[in-house]
Parts: structure tokens; C-alpha cells; sequence
């Protein structure tokens, strides 16, 4: 990894090394923190990041869900993020930032802990790599739309992820898949999923799962390749008998699905759908295509 010089951390830059928080963080032991994972690409007019101002939107959306008041405001952490990007002299990277219930009380009631906010960039490949990938459905379910607010991006609805990965690479699979509470099929660990039958695209509703940024892009972008997409309860039998499956998000960005569990989806190769998804999305985000340069911030 590069090295990487300067955090941002409750409005002040700092050492890499210097970044550190008390053991008892109220986060560190009860998991209320939010958090938001962003890409910045190189393009012919310099570094761009994606769809910032919706990232840091969500971000605040999700902290608003633990009653969370974040002592900046969204400009401030925009403004944050490219002010970083450039500190660091990076031309690509992935970009978290996270509002967490920091030191100064205990007990499961937030109310009067600080809220530190900070914000960490480093390069990043692909979350999954380039190639089909095979996937194992988890004996773990998608959290419960009524045990959590399930369309905000809260730290510890992960571990319910954590658990499903140590699953699916204990057996040998390189990603999980969650099924909802009744059985349909939701997200994987960190991205949404897609399929395309008889040349249509389709992604589970929302509800039960976190409706994605990349998801959103997708949606848009297939409309303009012609693509009929809609989102609809998905049986994990309607999945494996997909033409075409892939997931889709900041870190992962279009991953095809070669396997899930033995079953075989498009022989193990990357569809013709996912294809053109996969290379206008990259056209995109390197700033190529200028109907979408409004969601590039330079």
C-alpha cells in the first residue's frame, strides 16, 4: 500500500500514525457508528470522486437513525474529502468516512457522547477482484427490517456480514449471499445483488436491504442501454436459473457471479449484460462519458 500521510479527523489534519481513539469508545463496544464507502478515480481532468454528495447524504441520513448529530455539515465533509485526496497526492483511491459515539460514557443510552468524525483514504483494487466469483448462500439471514432501520449504513449491522464471510471462505467460496426473513433473496455482505433473465434486469426490493448507491447507478445507466430493469421478490431458485448474475457496489463496483453454491450461472463466464453494465459504469466513474460528469466531483 502507498503510504499514506494524513488523516482527517474532527476537523483537523493528522498523522496516519496519530490516529487513535480511547478504549472506551462508546462505538468500539456497542457498534452505533456510521459509516460510507466512497471511490475517487483518475481522469483526463484529474482525480474525481463518485457521487460524493450522495454518499455524505446517506451518511448523515444514517446518523440521523441513531439520533446522531455530526458537528460538521455536508459541505464541510465534501470539502473534507477532496481536501484529502489532495494532501495525500493520491489519483485513485477508496474513501470512508465515519461518525462514531466516541469517549465519555457508558452504557447502551448515546445521549450526551461526543460524536468524532473522521475521514481515511487508501488505494484500493476491487473489493473481489476482476473474475467471476463463486458464492455461497449463508445460513445467516439479512438482518430483520424490524430488529434495525435496514436502509441506514450502521457499523454494527456488520458483524452480521462478518459472520457470513468467515462462512462462505471457510467452505471455500469467495463471497456469501444473504436470504431476507421470508426467505427471498436480499444482498450479499457489503453489495447488492442483480440478475438478468430473457435479457431483463432485476435486483431484490427494497426493505430488508441497504438500496445501494451503485444500485441506484445501475438503474439509471441500464436505462439508457435499453436494459427493462425493476427491482421484485427474487426466489433463490429464480436466481440460480438466472442467465446472468453480478453484484454491485462502491468497493466491489461490477462483480460478476460465476457459482452459487454448485450451481453454475452462465457457464462461469461474465454475461453480455453484465458486460455492458460493467464497461459503461467504468466509462463513468473515469469521467468518459459526459451525460454523467454531474456526478463527478473534481
Amino acid at each position: 500500500m502507498k503510504e499514506i500521510k494524513k488523516i482527517w479527523f474532527n476537523g483537523k489534519f493528522i498523522d496516519w500514525k496519530n490516529a487513535k481513539v480511547h478504549i472506551l469508545t462508546h462505538t468500539l463496544h456497542y457498534g452505533g457508528g456510521v459509516f460510507e464507502g466512497i471511490r475517487a478515480y483518475k481522469t483526463e481532468k484529474g482525480t474525481a470522486v463518485f457521487r460524493l454528495k450522495d454518499h455524505i447524504r446517506r451518511l448523515f441520513y444514517s446518523a440521523s437513525c441513531l439520533e446522531m448529530k455530526i458537528p460538521f455539515s455536508q459541505k464541510e465533509l465534501e470539502k473534507a474529502v477532496l481536501n484529502l485526496i489532495k494532501v495525500n497526492k493520491l489519483e485513485e483511491c477508496y474513501i470512508r468516512p465515519i461518525a462514531f459515539f466516541g469517549y465519555g460514557k457508558m452504557g447502551l443510552n448515546p445521549k450526551g457522547v461526543p460524536v468524532d468524525t473522521g475521514i481515511i483514504v487508501w488505494p484500493w483494487e476491487a473489493y473481489l477482484g476482476e473474475r467471476p466469483i463463486s458464492v455461497k448462500v449463508s445460513k445467516y439471514i439479512r438482518i430483520h427490517p424490524r430488529s434495525t432501520v435496514a436502509d441506514a449504513k450502521i457499523c454494527g449491522h456488520y458483524v452480521n456480514s462478518i459472520l457470513a464471510s468467515l462462512e462462505a471462505q471457510k467452505a471455500g467460496f469467495k463471497e456469501s449471499l444473504f436470504l431476507d426473513f421470508e426467505g427471498f433473496v436480499a444482498e450479499g455482505p457489503g453489495e447488492n445483488i442483480f440478475m438478468v433473465k430473457n435479457k431483463k434486469l432485476f435486483t431484490p426490493s427494497c426493505g430488508s436491504i441497504l438500496p445501494g448507491i451503485t444500485r441506484d447507478t445501475i438503474f439509471k445507466i441500464a436505462g439508457d442501454l435499453g436494459i427493462e430493469a425493476r427491482e421484485k421478490k427474487i426466489t433463490l431458485k429464480e436466481l440460480k436459473q438466472a442467465d446472468e448474475a453480478f453484484f454491485a457496489g462502491t468497493a466491489v463496483e461490477i462483480c460478476p457471479v460465476a457459482k452459487i453454491d454448485a450451481d453454475l450461472i452462465n457457464k462461469g463466464k461474465i454475461g453480455e449484460i453484465t458486460q455492458r453494465i460493467k464497461n459503461l459504469y467504468q466509462k463513468i466513474v473515469h469521467g468518459k462519458e459526459k451525460k454523467y460528469l454531474y456526478w463527478l466531483q473534481f
